[in-house]
Order: C-alpha cells, then sequence, then structure tokens
C-alpha cells in the first residue's frame, strides 16, 4: 500500500473501527497518515447546547488521543451536522473532500462502504468517490471502502449493496493498537453482545482473520486500484 494515506470518515470512532490496525501497520512502517472528520458527531442527540458543547470537546480530544496512538500525522475536524448529511448539498461535501486532496495530495484514500446504515457515511462515501474520480491530477491510485461494526452489517438486503470484502490486512501485530486507540473512545462503547462493543470489535478482527488464515484482519472493498 501507499506511503501517502488520507483517511475520510463521518464521525471520530469510525477512523479506528474501520481501519485502526492498518493505520497503526502503515504507520509503523513509516506511511503518513491524515485524517479528516467531517460531522461533529454529538449534536444529534438530545441535551442543552452547554452539555453538547462538552461532548464534542470531549469527542474532539478523545480523537486527538486515539489518533495519537495510531501515529496519525495530523487529525482535522469538520462541521457538518452530525446524522443528518444529507441537509447538505453533497457537492459542499465533496468540494471539501476535493481541498483536503488537493492539500495531502494522498495516493491512497480510506473511507466508508456505500451500504451503511448510517446516513453521514453514505454521504461520505458519494463525495468520496466523487473527489477521487481518475482525472488528470488526480493523486489517488488506490480507493478503499471499510467496515463500521453497527453500521455496514446492519443494512438490509436489498436496500443497499452488502459489504462483500476483497482486500485484507493482516492486523494480527497491531490489533492491540487499535484496541487501545479504541479505549479512547470508551463513551461511544456499548456492552457485549452489541456489535461496537470491545469483544465485538475484537471478534471482528479475528473471524475477518479467519477467513483469509490469519490471527486477525481488517477488511476492505476495492473501489479502484491503479498499478
Amino acid at each position: 500500500m501507499s506511503q501517502s494515506i488520507l483517511i475520510l470518515v463521518a464521525h471520530p470512532d469510525d477512523e479506528v473501527l474501520g481501519c485502526g490496525g492498518t493505520i497503526a501497520k502503515l504507520a509503523n512502517k513509516g506511511a503518513i497518515i491524515h485524517v479528516a472528520f467531517f460531522a461533529d458527531g454529538v449534536f444529534a442527540r438530545k441535551g442543552e447546547q452547554v452539555q453538547q458543547q462538552k461532548e464534542l470537546h470531549s469527542r474532539r480530544m478523545a480523537a486527538k488521543k486515539a489518533c495519537d496512538i495510531l501515529g496519525v500525522k495530523s487529525v482535522t475536524f469538520g462541521d457538518f451536522p452530525d446524522n443528518r448529511m444529507d441537509t447538505v448539498a453533497l457537492l459542499d461535501i465533496t468540494k471539501t473532500v476535493e481541498s483536503l486532496i488537493i492539500e495531502y495530495q494522498p495516493d491512497t484514500v480510506l473511507t466508508h462502504h456505500a451500504g451503511d446504515v448510517n446516513i453521514d457515511h453514505s454521504q461520505m462515501h458519494k463525495a468520496v468517490v466523487t473527489a477521487c474520480r481518475p482525472q488528470n491530477g488526480q493523486s489517488v491510485k488506490t480507493l478503499l471502502c471499510f467496515e463500521v461494526p453497527s453500521s455496514s452489517e446492519w443494512q438490509l438486503p436489498g436496500s443497499a449493496p452488502a459489504f462483500d470484502p476483497n482486500w485484507f490486512v493482516d492486523i494480527s501485530a497491531t490489533l492491540s493498537c487499535k484496541m487501545a486507540a479504541l479505549e479512547a473512545y470508551a463513551s461511544e462503547l456499548r456492552d457485549w453482545p452489541h456489535p461496537r462493543s470491545r469483544q465485538g470489535v475484537e471478534h471482528l478482527a479475528h473471524w475477518r482473520g479467519a477467513t483469509v488464515c490469519v490471527d486477525a484482519a481488517e477488511a476492505f472493498i476495492v473501489g479502484r486500484h491503479i498499478a
């Protein structure tokens, strides 16, 4: 994989859930990794504005801590409305993605799967696909889509494309780092047997690993790869 990587996600914690082990593995190999969050992640929740502002600050601090654990070089935050990104013109989201690609010139981009239940995830996917179209001057050569527990697997058959991975990254050596980064988002985790529990995330990693005969893996769908 690449040495210049941009992770484009809707919410803080999506980067760890979807590709935290891969981020840590690539960072250990010297890759330059940037993570961009697009939605605020908290304002769809009930509560007073002052409390929401506190939660926003806490969530962003958690994101910075998690990304630091994984070895990410830079973190940026957007302010698109949480769980309402479909109320924003797709062009506005796409332009933000394009500006990040121009700034960081990644040759690999990782983002959400098209079929996720979460509307912010699917909007992110559409914007990234548009921004990464292979035209003159495009730096992106590889586009990968990851799964997010409690979103990718909860879509109904026929409602959207299923997550059917064809690219696997062995994270046997970095699963512990992924789990350590996940602890930064402890308030977002659920109790077992929820898929976004500690056990759920770890079980998924081992199952994806078992499907390719390694101890632990993260799975992706290759959107495009230009060799």
